[in-house]
């Protein structure tokens, strides 16, 4: 039998229902497919490289605005952003026709933990941790073109074999830099897998104990909260969510509050 096409001339959502863009973070890829099907809005979803960190704040707040740009004007009742501060990786962003909206967090982990109270809790009551989640396991290999030269082991040049180092530096100061430096990891003591319901039985937390155990660190299982993250798609914007209007960038606060919006300076 054929398959034809109805329409049904619908015109309107139900009461009460808008429609959001999410440019988000692929390691929040997860989380947030979990969280949209139950979600009372219609929430178009762009997926950015979880890369873009590895380009420094200014180039990936670059990135982000390009994806912003993109959207077109009268189409979305707001723009959510799926990201944190992220190494001022958001600074300055804007639109001018369509509210931005992203919670207030200095990285992404206290998207994962709930609220950056918790995480500021974890991170003071446990220094020295590493954190991982499945988007962080599985979505570390796609990285945007000039990602590797920003990273920090290109800049100090610890990604060159020994020979290109000690050419370039001298074998004195190769061998410096390859044990003051070259294990970026070196003042962790603790690996903490923040884990969700829709993950268990999945093995990642098996493998996030497993390199804990290569590494001599002591293994920590935290239960994560995807309460931020469904406030954002839900459109419950309190006061840890920002709102960014037209006409406004958002910007940093240098306080718990993490990020605010701030009318634009005019020209002339």
């Amino acid at each position: 039998m054929d398959c034809q096409k109805i329409e049904w001339g619908f015109t309107r959502r139900p009461a009460g229902s808008q429609r959001f863009a999410l440019l988000a973070c692929e390691v929040l890829y997860r989380e947030f497919s979990g969280l949209l099907p139950a979600c009372p809005h219609t929430v178009d979803t762009v997926w950015l490289s979880q890369g873009l960190h590895d380009l420094g704040g200014e180039k990936m707040a670059a990135e982000i605005q390009k994806a912003i740009d993109a959207l077109p004007a009268g189409r979305f009742d707001a723009i959510l952003l799926g990201f944190a501060l992220c190494n001022n990786g958001v600074i300055g962003l804007s639109c001018a026709h369509t509210p931005l909206v992203i919670p207030k967090a200095h990285d992404c982990i206290a998207l994962f933990m709930g609220c950056r109270q918790r995480y500021r809790e974890y991170f003071d009551a446990h220094p020295g941790t590493y954190y991982l989640t499945t988007g962080w396991m599985e979505r570390d290999d796609h990285k945007p073109a000039g990602a590797e030269d920003q990273t920090p082991q290109h800049q100090m040049g610890l990604d060159l074999s020994w020979d290109e180092m000690v050419k370039q530096y001298g074998e004195e100061n190769a061998r410096f830099l390859r044990e003051t430096l070259g294990n970026l990891t070196a003042h962790y003591s603790r690996l903490a897998y923040i884990a969700m319901p829709y993950d268990a039985g999945l093995g990642f937390e098996a493998e996030a104990r497993l390199a804990a155990a290569e590494k001599g660190w002591e293994f920590d299982h935290i239960t994560g909260d995807l309460g931020l993250l469904a406030r954002l798609v839900n459109g419950q914007w309190g006061d840890d969510i920002a709102v960014v209007q037209p006409g406004e960038t958002l910007a940093p606060t240098y306080d718990s509050h993490v990020l605010c919006a701030r009318c634009q300076a005019r020209s002339g």
